[in-house]
């Protein structure tokens, strides 16, 4: 006997809004040090949301996780409730890491945000693990084209970078673990080997227990 298949969410015309919603106010933007644009990590987000299991809703949080910390704040986060609501907006929300311009410091924010995921629920967990994903596999790619002067790009220079994502990935690991989440450990780890970064190394410790201060000179240095 034929084992019945899943049936695929429903996808409509509010997907399509979300799509132009997310078009609009991330035109112009592109991928860090590159012309790629914005708009192109955006789908791939979606569309991992939507291969993981994700419905609808969880798509168009993925395709507008990033306006709020980008494009506007908290008055962009209301106007999402109002036109998307509030199961949307309360992705959206979990998946940003900053309300406010400018952004505080790098190393508070990466801090504050990890903070945050290990009280996330299941679905902001996989929509944020599925950014974190294409995040690392475009790193990989482009230091594999690219190598040591890509991450002049990032806030977090090397050391801080591979921290960040290690550290994602280790928690998104303790719990609810998925196909993304596993996905994830495995793109980190190979970075890891690529960029030649031991992640027990004492040093990722230092910059958890460096101050904020401390750890953003020390980065603007390398």
């Amino acid at each position: 006997m034929r084992r019945k298949l899943p049936q695929p969410p429903k996808l409509g015309p509010r997907l399509q809004r979300a799509f132009a919603y997310a078009a609009k106010w991330h035109a112009g933007q592109a991928r860090k040090g590159t012309a790629v644009p914005y708009l192109s990590h955006l789908m791939a987000v979606a569309s991992l949301v939507l291969e993981a299991g994700g419905d609808e809703e969880m798509a168009i949080a993925a395709l507008l996780h990033d306006v709020v910390e980008d494009c506007g704040g908290m008055p962009r986060l209301r106007e999402i409730r109002k036109q998307f609501g509030a199961r949307v907006a309360g992705i959206v929300e979990g998946c940003t890491d900053s309300f406010v311009e400018p952004k505080p410091d790098w190393i508070e924010r990466k801090r504050g945000y990890l903070e945050e995921v290990k009280q996330a629920d299941r679905e902001t967990r996989l929509v944020s693990a599925c950014d974190k994903l294409h995040n690392v596999r475009t790193i990989l790619a482009d230091y594999r084209k690219d190598g040591e002067k890509i991450w002049v790009r990032f806030n977090g220079r090397k050391e801080g970078t591979l921290w960040y994502y290690r550290a994602l990935s280790d928690e998104y690991q303790r719990k609810n673990r998925n196909r993304i989440t596993s996905e994830l450990a495995i793109a980190v780890a190979q970075l890891e080997r690529e960029a030649g970064w031991n992640s027990a190394a004492p040093k990722n410790g230092a910059i958890r227990n460096r101050s904020a201060r401390k750890h953003t000179a020390v980065l603007r240095k390398e």
